[in-house]
């Protein structure tokens, strides 16, 4: 088994919103992980020009569309988060191109590297995805509040109405291989990255072919 190499390890990423998966993220990467950003990809497919942004405004009128022609997001977010009929007939439409480009960016991964997929929705879709982790960023209710009124000027009303539309913390935790405690500091979120992180790297090197 001396020329054995490491598989690359593919790794889900999730958490409530507040919770501070972005910092996470930005860690992540920078100790070398391949990061897949679901986030990016579906303000990517929605763009003007693409089939994606032509079926949003098809689906939910010219109203969600701002005044540079570009999806107005904001609009757009208030409309499904607060019906769920909505919500899923813009996921029909968002989600198999996310995962088409998603998949795209992975296959730039080096061999034995590790890909972090950030789903935000990852414990939601239900579904194994075929990861093997799952890293769950987690913080109290009252520090994600904290953050979204103060970093993104939600209401007490919104914010409650974004969280109220994922799963709850204990959804998160019980699907969890890994946690990552974000409740402190940066500085003591630096060593709950570092933690994982070096067990993610044990874990690949775990699995050879």
């Amino acid at each position: 088994m001396q020329n054995a190499k490491p598989t690359t390890l593919s790794v889900g990423l999730t958490g409530g919103i507040g919770s501070g998966k972005s910092e996470v993220l930005t860690r992540l990467k920078a100790r070398g992980a391949t990061v897949v950003d679901a986030d990016l990809a579906a303000r990517r497919v929605v763009e003007p020009g693409t089939v994606g942004y032509d079926a949003v405004v098809k689906e939910f009128g010219s109203e969600v569309v701002g005044p540079d022609g570009a999806l107005d997001r904001a609009k757009l977010g208030a409309v499904v988060f607060a019906d769920p009929d909505r919500r899923a007939a813009l996921n029909a439409i968002v989600h198999p191109l996310v995962g088409e480009l998603m998949a795209e960016w992975a296959n730039s991964a080096p061999e034995g590297g590790i890909v972090v997929y950030d789903i935000p929705l990852l414990v939601e879709g239900g579904a194994d995805r075929g990861y093997a982790a799952v890293i769950v960023v987690d913080a109290d209710d009252e520090v994600r509040y904290a953050r979204l009124l103060a970093n993104r000027g939600m209401s007490r009303q919104d914010a409650t109405a974004r969280m109220a539309a994922q799963a709850t913390r204990e959804e998160r935790l019980a699907a969890a291989d890994y946690v990552i405690a974000n409740n402190g500091s940066l500085a003591d979120l630096d060593q709950e990255t570092d933690r994982v992180w070096s067990e993610l790297l044990a874990l690949r090197d775990s699995t050879i072919r």
